[in-house]
This record gives C-alpha cells, structure tokens and sequence, in this order.
C-alpha cells in the first residue's frame, strides 16, 4: 500500500533526498537509486516506484556524464558494461514477471490486512542485502581482482535490472581495476547509463503508465533536485566518505525493506 499524504509534502520529501542522495553518490557508498527508490516506495506501487527511480537515476546519470565523462576508462567500460547490458535485461524482465504474480500470503495486524507479494518481498530482502554492504566491514571491504570485471558486470547488471541495486557490486568489482579516482567515478557513471537504459526498455510500461504521467510534475522537481545534488556533489569529490550517515541511511533502508518484504508498506 502507499501511503497517503498530502501533494505538497510528496515534493518536499522526494526532491529533498533526490537532492542530498544525488550529491552524496559521487563520494560515499550509497547509490541515488537505493535512496530514492524506499522514497517513490511510500507513494507508488512497487514496480512503479522502480521506474520512476530508475528514470530519475538515468537523466541524473547523464548529467554527471556531462560532467565527468570525458575521464572514463573506455576498456573498462566494455568489459565490465557490455556483460551488465546483457544481465540488466534479465533482471527487468524479471522483475515484470514478479510484479504479475498474486500475493504469497496474508495476515492480519492491529485491525489491517497486509499482503505479501513476491515483487514486495524479492526488493524488500534486496534493500536489505545491498545495505548490509554499507555497514558490515566484510561485505563493505569486498574488493575482486579485474580478471573478473566481466562477472562483476554480470551480477551488476542484474541486480540492476532487478532493483536498481547495482552500486555495491560495480563498486566492489571497478576498485581493483586501478583507475585514478576521477577515472573510477565517470567509469561508473557510464556504466551505470548504459545498465539504466536497458532496464528502462523494459519498464517502459510502468513509465507509461497513468500513474506516472499523472505524477510528471513530481518527476521532473526530483530530477531538478538530482541535478543541483550532482553538481553540487562534484564541488566536493575529494571529500570523504561520511561513515555515520552511511551507517543511519543503512539502518533506515533495512528497516523499509522489512516493512516492504513484510508488506506493510
């Protein structure tokens, strides 16, 4: 269920976190997709919030190719990108599926019913997983050697299409890829425009449908929002990475995903 507020308060909140998640992107560990995606969460159905993060993600992505494309790696870029177009594709897909799937079960809790649906569940356990990254030394630490740059691509890739969780993983993979840092940023953004625009071929249902067309106007204040954040972000590259904001954003995350998967929310 989404929950039910008043318009003025939907802007508020969603073109606030778009604006401090897109600038917080170019230097801590969270992606703008896995901040935003709980927030379209509280107001549209699941497979919609998706891709309206997943719209929000690609042209705000695209700025900071803009911005900063021009130092990407473009080796590592076919290596890592080319096997992540691939699995994007799956993975949206995948997610269609699940969305048509009827709830798993139901139960009842002070007075409401709730329902647990196998899309609610697969993105609440998601949220869960990819926030544990943040703030468990083993995962947060998990680096791998460029020999696997295009299976770091594939699990990416996947992800990405599926939830929109592809940060993590891209990062874990490209870090031992020895890039200088600007060359590992705009290395990731293109790699993430390239798995954004796959899985947006596939969502183009839910971004065609009534409910994001009636909600454009929303849309375009988070993605203006996202914008100011990535420039903003790019005025402090060489900041690092703020671990206590990491470490609240992680625990509200796997808290969203457990109300998400439990289906409260």
């Amino acid at each position: 269920m989404a929950f039910e507020t008043k318009p003025d308060m939907e802007y508020l909140v969603v073109c606030i976190v778009a604006l401090i998640g897109s600038a917080l992107t170019l230097f801590s560990g969270f992606g703008l997709g896995t901040i935003l995606l709980p927030v379209f969460g509280l107001f549209f159905p699941i497979p919609v919030a998706v891709a309206l993060t997943a719209v929000v993600h690609f042209l705000n992505n695209i700025f900071k190719l803009f911005l900063l494309g021009k130092q990407a790696h473009w080796p590592t870029v076919l290596r890592f990108g080319l096997p992540s177009v691939v699995a994007a594709l799956v993975g949206a897909i995948l997610l269609s599926s699940l969305s048509s799937l009827f709830e798993i079960c139901e139960y009842q809790l002070f007075g409401k019913f709730f329902y647990v649906t196998p899309v609610k569940l697969v993105i609440g356990l998601l949220l869960i997983l990819f926030s544990l990254f943040e703030i468990v030394p083993a995962l947060a630490n998990l680096k791998f050697d460029r020999k696997y740059l295009p299976l770091g691509g594939l699990l990416s890739g996947f992800f990405g299409g599926l939830s929109g969780n592809q940060g993590a993983l891209r990062s874990a993979f490209l870090i031992r890829a020895g890039l200088a840092k600007e060359q590992y940023i705009a290395t990731g953004v293109v790699i993430a425009c390239m798995i954004d625009l796959t899985r947006l071929s596939v969502y183009y249902q839910q971004i065609f449908s009534g409910e994001y067309l009636s909600n454009l106007p929303l849309l375009v204040c988070a993605v203006l929002a996202a914008f100011i954040g990535a420039y903003a972000g790019t005025r402090l590259i060489k900041k690092i990475t703020i671990e206590s904001l990491q470490k609240i954003v992680a625990g509200a995350l796997i808290l969203f995903g457990i109300l998400l998967g439990a289906g409260i929310i």
